[in-house]
């Protein structure tokens, strides 16, 4: 049932023990700081009251409306964690065999006009349920996403009294755009805890309710999340996984690998490295360290998948420049097994493989690729969970906000803002033509005047 973590290739890089061990001291004041300003993210798994709320929600509206699909509108952190989860744990065809009684599950997290065009023709906007997420309302993407959707189902049904019965919003429970929406049309709503933002709230209703729409375990992921809070909270500092894993991972970076490479084996943890990637980037990459001193510091994370990868990423990984840390996440034990048989077993190409399994060679390729990179003098750790099930992926959840929020600590940053995206919000507001945004709109187009073009064609 638990997590295990293996540091050891770490040090074939060229981090020393007897460094880490001196670094140790600076970590473990690091966490102390965590644990005595303690996040409200971090004690989600005892907000029964969250999963409580959305249970109800979900099963009304299996009740009510009987959703052929069910599809959340969000983006960033109200998006990646639901798609990380289907992937891990729903049926691996969900989006056209669901499990039984339960719907087939969609994010979109994207406003691309060609995907969400295609859904509007394909998908019966009758048939739909939607959940919109967003703690403001002032999200661009989920904004015009939700006015998309909410005409196409009236539309659909002919009335907005119908209409908003087939919506349910997460957001602010108090202030925000949408919650004045919701208020005024009776939109049923579903909170985001106050002190939890976007990127820290996948156990919170953001996710808890897309869980419970597509019939998984909750209760145990977040049993599996409380698992690693509690032993992580109370370890010695030198026995803290999340404290080693975050600091190993800050000296490499000090010392020339700022690229960190996320590399799950097995095709079902592949999107949960699109959710470490958002965790890690926006977290951990600043302008200003908390003194208010320019630093521009950071790692680049970077998704990479077994054994796929190896034939597309790992010649530059094995040979190329060493600017990076690798952390394999393993699985100890697939849901299936797959046996190859013996089907020419007399060819020299072939023999090797006869009466072996799939799940033999996925777990040797990991193992090679290991060898490759630890014979190059690569730095890596390998991360294992026992076997795929909801109270493991919530052990990875809570494993790597808490190794987020230390590494932050240790660099001397605050790793809950997002200063940079804010000004991207900034700026798309503005060229939107947004009250209040003038005199930005004016300064972008009078910064883009100003740049000599230098335009290519082929």
């Amino acid at each position: 049932m638990a997590l295990k973590l293996d540091l050891t290739g770490l040090f074939a890089g060229g981090l020393s023990r007897e460094d880490f061990a001196t670094r140790l001291p600076q970590a473990a004041a690091a966490r102390d700081a965590h644990l005595q300003t303690m996040p409200a993210w971090r004690k989600l798994h005892e907000a029964t009251h969250h999963l409580e709320s959305c249970r109800a929600r979900a099963e009304a509206v299996k009740a009510e409306q009987a959703p052929e699909f069910f599809v959340v509108l969000g983006i960033g952190g109200s998006a990646l964690g639901n798609s990380a989860v289907l992937a891990a744990l729903a049926p691996v065809y969900q989006e056209w065999a669901p499990a039984e009684g339960q719907p087939k599950c969609m994010v979109l997290d994207s406003i691309d006009p060609d995907w969400i065009g295609e859904f509007l023709a394909t998908v019966p906007i009758d048939r739909c349920h939607f959940n919109v997420i967003s703690k403001s309302g002032g999200t661009i993407e989920t904004s015009s996403e939700f006015l998309v959707f909410y005409q196409a189902v009236r539309d659909a049904l002919g009335s907005d009294e119908e209409a908003c019965k087939r919506f349910t919003v997460t957001t602010d429970p108090v202030g925000g755009h949408f919650r004045k929406l919701c208020d005024e049309l009776d939109l049923f709503t579903l909170e985001v805890p106050d002190g939890v933002g976007g990127r820290f709230s996948v156990l919170s209703p953001v996710g808890l309710f897309n869980f419970e729409m597509a019939g998984l375990d909750s209760q145990s992921m977040l049993e599996g999340a409380a698992r690693v809070d509690n032993m992580c909270a109370t370890l010695p500092a030198d026995q803290d996984p999340t404290l080693a894993y975050a600091l190993a991972h800050v000296m490499h970076m000090e010392s020339g690998r700022p690229i960190h490479v996320h590399f799950p084996y097995a095709h079902r943890l592949r999107l949960l490295a699109d959710w470490y990637k958002q965790l890690w980037a926006e977290s951990l990459g600043k302008k200003q360290n908390l003194a208010g001193e320019v630093v521009h510091v950071g790692p680049t994370p970077v998704k990479a998948v077994g054994p796929t990868d190896q034939h597309s990423q790992c010649q530059l990984y094995i040979e190329g420049p060493d600017d990076k840390v690798y952390t394999m996440v393993k699985l100890g034990k697939h849901t299936h097994t797959v046996n190859i048989g013996k089907p020419f077993a007399d060819s020299p190409a072939f023999s090797h493989l006869a009466n072996r399994s799939l799940n033999e060679l996925i777990e040797v390729e990991r193992q090679g690729t290991e060898v490759a990179l630890l014979d190059s003098g690569r730095p890596i750790c390998t991360l294992e969970l026992c076997k795929l099930d909801a109270f493991h992926v919530g052990q990875y959840f809570a494993f790597f906000e808490i190794a987020t929020s230390i590494a932050g600590g240790i660099m001397g940053i605050d790793p809950f803002d997002q200063p940079g995206v804010e000004s991207g919000k900034i700026a798309a507001l503005s060229l939107m033509g947004c009250t209040g945004y003038e005199d930005r709109a004016a300064e972008i187009r009078a910064s883009a005047a100003s740049r000599e073009p230098f335009v290519l064609t082929c």
